[in-house]
């Protein structure tokens, strides 16, 4: 069985009940909660129940409270990543996008995330999902509009011909 990994620091369990009051995220105080009760004696098992987690959930924790502090019991799901294409090739992505696609070239009359997504993948040798392309398209100014659809072999002429136009009404009706 592996050995228990000690909390370190001067951490006393009054002072972790006091911030795991004081936190505005109800995970780190839980989280806070469950060291705290380790370091009252009670059993790892026990001290993990407290917290919603296993054993070995809670030693995870430990090891990131002992690296970061308290403020590594909180979630981090919002923690920036870095970006896969460098600003210039984001740069590149963006003239790209906004001169829209070549027919003849592209085979395309118009972007979809599917045909950016093997653009960015043949160009800038960077595989993302479909999903991520439009979440990439957003964070770069872009957002999603589609056009009505035009056949390139249409006729402007038939199309004004073809609409059909409003009778000028005789007067306005009265509220007599």
């Amino acid at each position: 069985m592996a050995k228990a990994i000690a909390i370190e620091g001067d951490w006393t369990a009054v002072e972790l009940r006091r911030l795991a009051t004081a936190s505005r995220h109800a995970n780190q105080s839980r989280r806070l909660l469950s060291l705290a009760a380790v370091l009252d004696g009670m059993n790892r098992a026990d001290a993990a129940r407290i917290g919603g987690m296993d054993r070995q959930t809670l030693r995870d924790w430990v090891h990131r409270f002992n690296e970061r502090g308290p403020e590594g019991l909180k979630d981090d799901l919002a923690r920036d990543k870095p970006r896969r294409l460098t600003a210039a090739q984001q740069a590149e992505l963006v003239t790209l996008v906004e001169a829209g696609p070549d027919r003849a070239v592209h085979g395309v009359v118009r972007w979809r995330r599917v045909d950016l997504k093997a653009l960015v993948a043949e160009r800038f040798g960077v595989e993302y999902h479909e999903r991520t392309i439009g979440k990439l398209l957003k964070v770069l100014g872009f957002s999603h509009v589609s056009a009505r659809p035009r056949h390139p072999s249409q006729d402007g002429e038939v199309i004004a011909a073809f609409k059909k136009t409003l009778r000028a009404r005789s007067r306005p009706m009265s509220a007599g």
